[in-house]
């Protein structure tokens, strides 16, 4: 399946696996980095495999991969990965190019383990969990921290998201993490999907950090060094 909506040459090129992302991402852009430009290209079939198998089987991340690559080489001098069930082969597929290829979700799991030791992972997609859990332990690692993760996944929402059903899957999350706040000092929401959940949570005593925000502000800084 061929990518969709891309244009060559943008300053960022982002890898969806829903087309919903497109606005978020422009919208960041609008607010945040106006003077570069942004490209996007949707795989729906990417994450739906996923979803089927339960997990990213060897050609699905060969497939991702694949992705990624021919967006940097399309000539965008920042590709990010929005999926963050697929993020594991973003971070294996910048090897392979001169320039960075991110996940959206690496400069969140960054910022979730400076900010506390017990963190909660909240997801909407089971296939989404062990990725999420081994870059939290990877983010420890190299900052020299030790952390505990409990899990909590709303599998039951997401059929909100599929049928479209927007208002209803935000405040399907929201409302779940109120209880999975109890024992964590910070909560990270899995999927970029999930941001606008955060927006409902103000009076949890916790931070809930989101991806897309956080990732495209590091996407942007490389962007720009890149340009000087």
């Amino acid at each position: 399946m061929p990518p969709a909506h891309i244009r060559h040459g943008a300053a960022i090129a982002f890898l969806h696996t829903a087309a919903i992302h497109i606005e978020t991402f422009n919208e960041l852009g609008r607010e945040l980095a106006p003077e570069l430009t942004l490209a996007h290209a949707v795989r729906e079939d990417l994450l739906s495999a996923a979803e089927k198998a339960g997990f990213v089987t060897p050609a699905l991340d060969l497939k991702t991969q694949e992705a990624l690559v021919a967006l940097a080489e399309g000539g965008a001098r920042v590709v990010v990965c929005t999926c963050s069930t697929l993020g594991a082969s973003a971070e294996a597929a910048a090897a392979d190019v001169p320039v960075p290829i991110l996940r959206i979700d690496r400069a969140m799991a960054d910022l979730a383990v400076k900010t506390g030791t017990r963190i909660g992972v909240a997801a909407c997609i089971p296939a989404t969990v062990p990725n999420t859990q081994t870059l939290l332990r990877s983010s420890a690692a190299r900052a020299g921290r030790e952390v505990e993760i409990t899990t909590f996944v709303f599998d039951d929402v997401w059929t909100l998201f599929r049928e479209g059903r927007l208002g209803d899957y935000y405040e399907g999350i929201a409302s779940r993490l109120a209880e999975a706040a109890r024992d964590v000092d910070v909560l990270v929401l899995a999927q970029a999907s999930m941001a606008p959940a955060a927006a409902l949570c103000v009076a949890l005593q916790v931070p809930v950090l989101s991806s897309p925000r956080i990732g495209f502000e590091e996407a942007v800084r490389l962007a720009r060094q890149d340009a000087h």
